[in-house]
């Protein structure tokens, strides 16, 4: 059953609108907010129960909102019964127990109904179609070996070139990202929508600093610069590496160390200097998945 909220005055809207609005009321509880048929979609399938519904009554006439609503529920329902189950094992005093639960409350229960006016003032949507959810910020935990392809960006700060570097990842199947302390947080509403749902396919550790990288690193590294000898197309990308994609305006530290640090450029024609930090990550990234998909040559093995 949905709580209905019609007033700017309620404690749990005004708490709603506090964390659409700041970064820090979002890190602080640990929330994100995400909205959207697509979006709510991909988490659901990822890791499940949302921590609140939010939608309209007028959304509810879409069949997609109305099964996202009854899906986000039904999940919190099941979950909530193995928290408890949990709780009971470990004892009825366990601040893990209670605290979501607490956190729940704030936001006004497990599912709100606003008014059109007071979604329209959450949304980060023109055109929303009237269903979000606050979601746990999931929080990958950086594994002891990376021996895997993965992308390290250091200190962008456009939320669309990191949301979109996000979604070039999912398509070409690197599975992790780290991001250097800096960097525009991943879980913000801007990135969230350049990344259309390849948040939710992707293992994302963030804020975490370059020596914690390489104390773990097992795979060689790559990165660009317009002065490299060796072109992207020349290098071999079939084994798998670790990218490295510096800021907007400085681009990435020529001091960097790394083992095995290899410098790429990509070819372009003189009518501009460099290309945006995101097109030159599909470029490199989509040349490797086209390395690694082409049939054998004679000079392969």
């Amino acid at each position: 059953m949905s709580r209905k909220i019609r007033s700017r005055d309620n404690p749990a809207f005004k708490q709603l609108l506090r964390i659409t609005a700041s970064a820090r009321e979002r890190r602080q509880l640990g929330v994100s907010f995400i909205e959207g048929i697509h979006l709510c979609e991909s988490y659901l399938g990822r890791f499940g129960a949302p921590r609140q519904v939010v939608h309209t009554e007028a959304a509810l006439a879409d069949p997609q909102v109305r099964a996202l609503v009854e899906a986000g529920l039904a999940e919190r329902q099941g979950a909530a019964a193995g928290a408890s189950a949990d709780a009971s094992a470990i004892g009825s005093g366990s601040a893990g127990a209670r605290e979501p639960d607490a956190r729940t409350e704030l936001l006004g229960g497990r599912c709100v109904e606003l008014g059109e006016g007071l979604f329209g003032e959450l949304s980060q949507v023109e055109h929303g179609i009237g269903i979000a959810y606050v979601i746990d910020t999931p929080a990958d935990h950086l594994p002891p070996v990376l021996d895997s392809d993965a992308l390290y960006l250091d200190g962008l700060q456009d939320p669309g070139n990191v949301g979109t570097i996000l979604r070039t990842c999912a398509a070409v199947g690197v599975h992790r990202v780290i991001t250097a302390p800096g960097t525009a947080w991943c879980w913000s509403p801007k990135v969230l929508r350049a990344g259309m749902g390849a948040h939710f396919a992707l293992e994302i550790h963030e804020s975490i600093p370059w020596e914690r990288v390489l104390t773990r690193l097992r795979v060689p590294v790559m990165a660009t610069a317009a002065q490299a000898r060796q072109t992207v197309w020349q290098a071999d990308l079939r084994a798998p590496r670790m990218w490295l994609f510096g800021s907007e305006g400085s681009g990435l530290d020529p001091e960097r160390e790394a083992p095995g640090l290899a410098w790429v450029s990509i070819p372009q024609r003189p009518a501009v200097e460099s290309l945006n930090v995101a097109v030159a990550a599909a470029v490199c990234l989509f040349e490797q998945l086209r390395q690694r998909e082409a049939p054998p040559g004679p000079h392969q093995g």
